[in-house]
This record gives structure tokens, sequence and C-alpha cells, in this order.
């Protein structure tokens, strides 16, 4: 008798260059759901040719849950597998206009409603709707539920339990001022490619102050790393906080050299001090001109006093209100918080001012410009 030839019951799955992109990616997701995750891995192992008692085994899943998004891959799509299909029973009976009224509760503050809360909470949203549906004459919402109203709000890109921050131009003046901002980093480019930095006739600095860098210091010794015992540095939780330390530096945009003081405060004497030492660095007659930002310190009267006793020497540019960003001496401050001053501990204040004295130094022995891009063209326009 000729053998018997059996057809697959169930085709393969098979998956474009695109959706084994986007199943990948949310497999190894961490802000996706577990759903979507667990189903993922099912599509992408059962595409790679492993079966399906296996694939629940591996994934500590019943039989059933594979099953059933093979079945809802090979009937709707790959992607759209990855959600539940529509379930039979009552059609929907939410109103278009409740759903607005809804909406429009979500986009309101709940103080103005009379809650303390500042934001809403779905658990509030709702017992606010069901109390109130009735007499605003929508009734389909009397039993609504949690998440009913997630899923209304997020069709419509709404989310009244979180906030966003931005910032308002409060300056009316920005503009101009960011414009006097680029004008002076056109200028440095210019004696980039013309002047000598050795014999400069202007000098322009970057400045602004680091204030309160913490010096922590251990209460226990750090366990250093150790092949086969434990591959990072271990710390035990405890600390004790000695004080804090501000730094006042200034970038010469043109050299790169940078000019740094670290104090214990940043009043108006640090800031008159800091700027006795560029006087002393640059020769007599070079024009010094400091982007910086109002702190009070750089226009008090101490500050004018000291300007008015060296007259001409020193120009300040200063940077609009919020527009700190325009200074590039805060690249400077980022990447030094990044480096040396992450997760720093000392045994003293002193050790910590001495650490950062050391990396402004060793910076100094080999300088590198800091380049401004943004809006020259402008400028130059």
């Amino acid at each position: 008798m000729p053998g018997r030839v059996y057809r697959k019951l169930h085709p393969e799955i098979t998956l474009t260059e695109e959706e084994r992109m986007q199943l990948e990616r949310i497999r190894q997701s961490r802000s996706e759901s577990v759903r979507h995750v667990q189903r993922a891995s099912i599509l992408l192992l059962y595409a790679d040719g492993q079966n399906k008692a296996a694939i629940a085994r591996d994934l500590g899943m019943s039989l059933v849950a594979v099953n059933g998004t093979i079945r809802r891959a090979r009937k709707v799509g790959v992607l759209q597998a990855l959600d539940d299909l529509p379930r039979s029973g009552h059609p929907e009976v939410i109103t278009p206009e409740a759903k607005a009224w809804l909406i429009s509760l979500a986009c309101q503050k709940p103080t103005a409603l009379g809650y303390p809360h500042e934001v809403w909470t779905y658990s509030l949203l709702a017992q606010h709707v069901r109390a109130h549906c009735e007499e605003a004459g929508h009734p389909s919402l009397a039993r609504l539920a949690k998440g009913t109203i997630s899923k209304i709000l997020r069709a419509q890109d709404i989310h009244p339990h979180r906030i966003e921050y931005y910032l308002e131009k409060r300056d009316p003046e920005f503009d101009a001022k960011m414009a006097e901002v680029l004008a002076v980093y056109q200028e440095v480019e210019i004696l980039r490619e013309s002047g000598d930095p050795q014999a400069p006739l202007k000098a322009i600095l970057s400045y602004d102050e680091k204030p309160g860098i913490q010096a922590i210091a251990n209460t226990a010794p750090d366990r250093l790393p150790k092949p086969g015992v434990g591959g990072t540095l271990q710390r035990d939780h405890e600390y004790v906080r000695l004080g804090t330390l501000s730094v006042l530096s200034g970038i010469d945009l043109v050299t790169g050299h940078v000019h740094h003081s670290v104090c214990e405060r940043h009043r108006s004497a640090e800031f008159i001090e800091f700027l006795k030492a560029v006087d002393a660095y640059y020769p007599p007659g070079v024009q010094i001109h400091i982007i910086l930002d109002n702190h009070s310190a750089h226009t008090s009267k101490q500050t004018r006093s000291y300007l008015e006793s060296v007259p001409g020497r020193f120009t300040f540019v200063f940077t609009p209100k919020h527009g700190s960003w325009l200074n590039i001496i805060e690249s400077f401050f980022a990447k030094m918080s990044r480096t040396v001053l992450r997760h720093i501990r000392v045994n003293s204040k002193e050790e910590l001012r001495e650490r950062i004295e050391q990396y402004l130094d060793e910076l100094n022995k080999h300088p590198v410009p800091f380049r401004w891009r943004y809006g020259l063209q402008m400028v130059r326009e």
C-alpha cells in the first residue's frame, strides 16, 4: 500500500523583514505591555520553526494562548494579532455625545470642578462621570469603567494624568539678545580663521557658575570589581554630606583655555576675583568679551564698580532670560558632570576641590576649543 500523504492543516507563518523588525523591537521593549511582548515572542519563535508545545514551555504560557495568537496572525495579520480581536456581544452603547462630554471633562483641571487634585486619575474621572452623567444627559456612562475611559481618551491621544513641561518666552528682547550672542560666535569663527591665538587683540569667553557640587563621603569602603565575583564597583547605600562647592569657569572660545576658580560660594566677591584673574592672564590692550547670564552677581553694584576701575577692558554680552542653552559653557559643564562629578566620593571638601582643579588643569594642557553651529547661517544672511 502506498504511503499516505498528509497535507499541512496549518500553513506556516512567514514574516516580512519589516514585520520581523517590529516584533523584535516589541520583544526587547521595556515599555510595551506584557501581553504584546509575549505575543511577539510567540510569533517570532513559530516563524523560526519551533513547535507550539515547545514555545508554550519556553515562555511559561499555556498551549491555548499560543494557539490563539497563531490563529489570530493567520486571520488578521502578524502585527494585528498582537491585540485581541473584537468580541461578539452587545453593540456599543456609549453614544458619541457621551464620549465628547467625557473628553471635555478630561480636558479640564479637577480643581475647576471642585476637587483638590491637580490632575485627573482614571479612578477620580470615572467617579465624577458616574456621579454626574445622568444630569448631564448621558446615562450610557452610568457604569463607566476605568479601562473604558482609558480607551476613549487614548483614541484621542489625551492623557489627563500626565504633565509635559514647556518654557514660555518671558523676555520680550529674546530674539535680539540671541542675535547678539550668535554674532559673537560668528566673530569667534572669524578670529580662528584669521587671528593669531598667541597674540590676540580680543579674547571671547563663555562664562558661568556651577554651584552646589556635593562633597559626599562613603561610610564604608568601595568594593572594587573582581573577575568571577562581581563585575561592578560596589558601594554602601549610606553616605555623609560634607558641604558644597561652586565652580566659576570661563572658556576662551578661540584658544580653548579654561579659566576657573573653585569657591565656597559664588557671590559678587568671587566673580570679581575671577575677573581679576582673567585680567591678569591677558596682555594689556586686549579687549575681553564675556558671554554670561543675568545672575545678580554679574550686574551688582560691586561688579559695576570693579568694571569702572578697568575701563574698556571687559564687555559683557548677556544671554536672554531662559536662554542659558545659548551659552557654550553649559555643554562644558554637562560633560564635566557626566565624566568627573558623576558618582564622585571624597573624604573632604578640600579633596573635591583638588580633584576638580586637577581635571581642569589637565584640560588646559591640551585645550580644545568648543564650537557653536546653531543659527550662524542666519547671522551670515
